[in-house]
């Protein structure tokens, strides 16, 4: 014990939460973020496949066919993005399962 009276410590008071930026994000700012985006890349496409009609020539087990190169650049940057497209998206499904395991355990 001790000869010092007790004080009561002082009320904590909250600190006053700042105001929100009026400038700040939203969800409609970054739908037309995106739109813009989407727009120039479509841009961009467009003028690719018209400067790029040349036809070429393409073998693969025995098919022969001749696409423009444009077409066939952007078949190839499809396959190439549906392959990356399933690899994530098992490897998600993979990762909730083991985060399932563990919760239940």
């Amino acid at each position: 014990m001790s000869d010092q009276p007790e004080v009561d410590p002082e009320p904590v008071v909250p600190e006053a939460l700042p105001e929100p930026d009026p400038l700040r994000g939203s969800v409609a700012s970054r739908t037309w973020a995106a739109l813009f985006a989407l727009t120039v890349l479509l841009v961009v496409t467009v003028v690719f496949v018209a400067q790029n009609t040349d036809p070429v020539t393409l073998h693969l087990f025995g098919w022969t066919w001749n696409p423009p190169l444009a077409a066939a650049l952007l078949a190839a940057a499809a396959l190439g993005l549906s392959v990356a497209l399933i690899a994530g998206s098992l490897r998600i499904v993979q990762l909730k399962r083991r985060v399932r395991r563990k919760s239940r355990s």
